[in-house]
């Protein structure tokens, strides 16, 4: 297969994960400039519950995470039968999280946003908006589980689809329900929680739909597996891996946004816009990332190892080229796409400062994303759980410490210690991924 083959397979797969994730983002984004009139108060709220709920998915994610590369591996070597088994065991520990997440939100949903250390008033705001994003967590996690099987099988068209027609709903509802249009009621900020409850129920539907209707025909999806025990364990300690790898990042962030709660409401506004408008880098990131995940497993799985590594390779250096490009767009209009969420220049201003220090730098973090996801291909899950739990709480935290609360260099020293952090994630699992010994990689199996 020559180059330009592989980079329009690598093109063909990574851009609708592209949309898809950028389809979040653009969601996420709109949201907050409708919500942004509120005030910054409101902002604070959404950027505080969006840390929440990043640890509250990163925690189980690894569930979704596991189904897709354990998948993309058994569907290059032809064994779909022990695909479906495993992703239905998934399904069942996917579903029993769904419930402990829900009742979270009932129980502790306002707790969990008094801990976070914003001020009285951002917390008497936000208590019932939380509660909401608890509940549309909980039918998200199984969304994601379906997503990973998907994209195992080499279908990232489906996840586009169902992201594209959910995400819209949420979009529409999330204007009616604030403003009080169309005959619904006028909720404010809670109409904002309200809109991504309703789009993640529609979300988990259409991919309930795609699984046991569209995809039947060709993996029997209907037909119940017998319980393997053995590949339980698997599952479970797989997505422990991976859960507590995305966890760690996701604790972190939390600390971290609890040190720039710190310096204050608009302090914490700034960082939100910046850290909302950067993910425009960090989701097309996810996007090439799982683009690895596909066809280094699916390599494995047909034994190709060295195929494997080129597949890694040459979906890292396309997500590159575009970072970079979007990190330029970012670095010459940083003012006026800050502008967007803010017009207090306490919040824009600083958060166009943010954006033009992080343009260049988010390609690090693409490294991260890009080389992770061909390790996970390759099911190198261990180092990707140690790597990223000893560079999170022995660099990222005592370093956003030292900077923020120590040395007060407020939110330019919060920004600093984010991307110094990346940046050596990002070169450690590179290293990792050209130092691996391809030829010994094999599929996983579970321990019988």
């Amino acid at each position: 297969m020559n180059l330009f083959r592989k980079w329009t397979q690598i093109l063909l797969l990574a851009l609708p994960s592209f949309f898809s994730f950028a389809t979040q983002t653009v969601t996420g984004s709109i949201n907050l400039i409708m919500v942004g009139h509120l005030g910054y108060v409101a902002i604070a709220v959404v950027g505080v519950t969006n840390i929440i709920m990043y640890n509250v998915f990163a925690l189980f994610s690894g569930i979704g995470h596991t189904v897709n590369y354990l998948v993309a591996q058994n569907y290059g070597s032809g064994e779909m039968k022990k695909g479906i088994q495993r992703t239905y065991l998934a399904l069942a520990a996917s579903a029993a999280v769904a419930v402990l997440i829900a009742v979270a939100g009932i129980c502790g949903g306002r707790a969990v946003l008094a801990l976070s250390g914003g001020s009285d008033e951002l917390v008497a705001a936000g208590g019932q908006y939380v509660e909401l994003r608890f509940w549309a967590q909980a039918l998200g996690i199984v969304s994601f589980m379906f997503h990973g099987f998907f994209r195992g099988v080499g279908d990232t068209r489906s996840p586009m689809v169902i992201s594209l027609a959910s995400n819209g709903l949420m979009v529409l509802l999330t204007y009616a329900l604030i403003e009080g249009e169309w005959g619904l009621p006028e909720l404010g900020l809670a109409g904002n929680g309200y809109a991504i409850l309703i789009g993640e129920a529609f979300q988990l539907a259409c991919c309930m739909f795609v699984f046991w209707g569209l995809k039947h025909r060709k993996f029997g999806t209907r037909t119940r597996p017998k319980i393997d025990w053995s590949e339980l364990r698997l599952v479970f300690r797989e997505s422990g891996k991976l859960g507590l790898q995305e966890f760690s990042m996701s604790v972190s962030m939390y600390i971290f946004t609890m040190f720039v709660a710190r310096l204050g409401d608009q302090a914490l506004a700034a960082n939100e816009v910046a850290l909302n408008v950067m993910s425009f880098g960090f989701m097309p990131a996810f996007a090439f990332g799982t683009t690895a995940t596909i066809l280094v497993g699916q390599a494995i799985g047909r034994g190709e190892a060295l195929a494997a590594r080129r597949a890694g390779t040459d979906t890292a250096v396309l997500g590159s080229i575009f970072l970079f490009l979007l990190g330029t767009a970012e670095l010459i209009w940083a003012i006026p796409i800050a502008q967007i969420y803010s017009k207090d220049p306490a919040v824009y201003e600083v958060a166009a400062h943010l954006i033009e220090v992080s343009a260049y730098l988010q390609i690090f973090d693409g490294f991260y994303n890009f080389y992770a996801g061909g390790l996970r291909g390759a099911g190198d899950t261990a180092f990707l759980m140690r790597s990223s739990l000893a560079l999170n709480f022995l660099l990222f935290v005592p370093l956003a410490y030292l900077l923020i609360m120590v040395l007060d260099w407020g939110s330019m020293g919060a920004w600093l210690s984010l991307y110094t952090f990346l940046t050596v994630l990002g070169l450690t699992v590179m290293i990792r991924f050209y130092r691996t010994d391809w030829h010994a990689v094999k599929l996983k199996e579970a321990a019988h």
